[in-house]
């Protein structure tokens, strides 16, 4: 993280150089030029876009990052170069059309729940420390503790086996119900691996991953939308970025991954929609997108440095000026 006007960020920002290349293949932006951060957390990637010039439109749905955010003196600027929104990423046309601003020449989104979400226990992400049962970016809602204590058995092994890529998701789906209620990431994660004949004591460079992993991840994507967030939000994406303007997109699993590519080789017209959630490409079909990158993936310098770049891909796209694709109802 460069610069002085931000508090320290606890956490590191993966592919850091690689977004801002992506976004701004010069190095920096001209006057006037308009970011958006979709996802801003601890603001590494906001930080590096308003040093190389941009003005940063930056959302978070998370309460604890905008709180954060505001504390930064950009925010105070006449005009200010750091606008906070505590809103979705889906959101973003909605928020950006309220401040007046109809076209943008850059979106960056990291996808996923952030490092300071799954260093904070009380958050109930992760399980390497005992916590509430949470898991909500956004502090309010469905709970991953309401999910689990209330949902039928079929549904919550479809959502681990979907979301959690978990072969033997019905066997943990009848352990979760049959130690119901749960309300602590420990108590979780122990029913999890009993479930799975997992010894959580095993010790040693092969020792294997915990299960526990896999029902963490797909709890928490149920439980904040994420896949349909990030559909949405690419949709968003395509409908604010100017003629030139560029996409840049990290993610960190199969499941985001796919989504991202997919909608990359429809949207430079690569392949026929295969989604219900866009019209079949006809002939004369105006591709949105063009110079699709090949991916980006962190050297292993990075990985050393921080070992959760380990599973990020970064794609970017640059936006033609094609109208956008217009929605189909779900």
């Amino acid at each position: 993280m460069t610069g002085i006007s931000a508090p320290a960020a606890p956490h590191v920002p993966v592919l850091l150089d690689e977004v801002v290349a992506a976004l701004a293949p010069a190095g920096g932006f001209g006057p006037g030029s308009v970011i958006v951060d979709a996802t801003f957390g601890a603001g590494g990637y906001t930080r590096r876009l308003l040093d190389a010039g941009a003005t940063v439109h930056a959302f978070d749905r998370d309460p604890d990052a905008i709180a954060a955010g505001r504390r930064w003196p950009e925010t105070q600027e006449a005009p200010p170069r750091l606008v906070l929104h505590p809103r979705r990423f889906s959101e973003m046309v909605e928020a950006l059309t309220q401040a007046g601003i109809s076209r943008v020449d850059g979106v960056a989104m990291d996808v996923g729940v952030s490092s300071m979400q799954l260093d904070q226990p009380a958050r109930g992400f992760a399980f390497a420390v005992d916590g509430p049962l949470d898991m909500r970016m956004e502090k309010e809602g469905l709970s991953a503790a309401d999910f689990l204590n209330t949902a039928p058995e079929g549904q919550i092994a479809d959502i681990l086996f979907q979301y959690g890529e978990e072969r033997q998701s019905r066997r943990v789906a009848r352990a979760i119900v049959a130690a119901r209620p749960l309300s602590t990431t420990g108590e979780l994660a122990q029913v999890v691996r009993k479930a799975l004949g997992y010894n959580a004591n095993y010790s040693g460079a092969r020792a294997p991953k915990d299960p526990a992993t896999r029902s963490f991840q797909a709890i928490r994507i149920h439980v904040n939308a994420e896949l349909e967030e990030l559909r949405e939000g690419l949709h968003a994406a395509e409908a604010l970025l100017r003629g030139g303007g560029r996409l840049a997109v990290v993610s960190f699993h199969s499941l985001e991954d796919r989504i991202v590519k997919q909608f990359l080789r429809e949207a430079s017209g690569a392949t026929a929609s295969a989604s219900r959630h866009l019209p079949q490409a006809a002939p004369g079909f105006a591709p949105t997108f063009a110079a699709v990158a090949r991916a980006v993936r962190p050297s292993d310098a990075e990985v050393a440095r921080n070992p959760r770049a380990r599973s990020a891909t970064l794609r970017s796209a640059t936006r033609t000026e094609a109208p956008a694709r217009e929605r189909r109802a779900a």
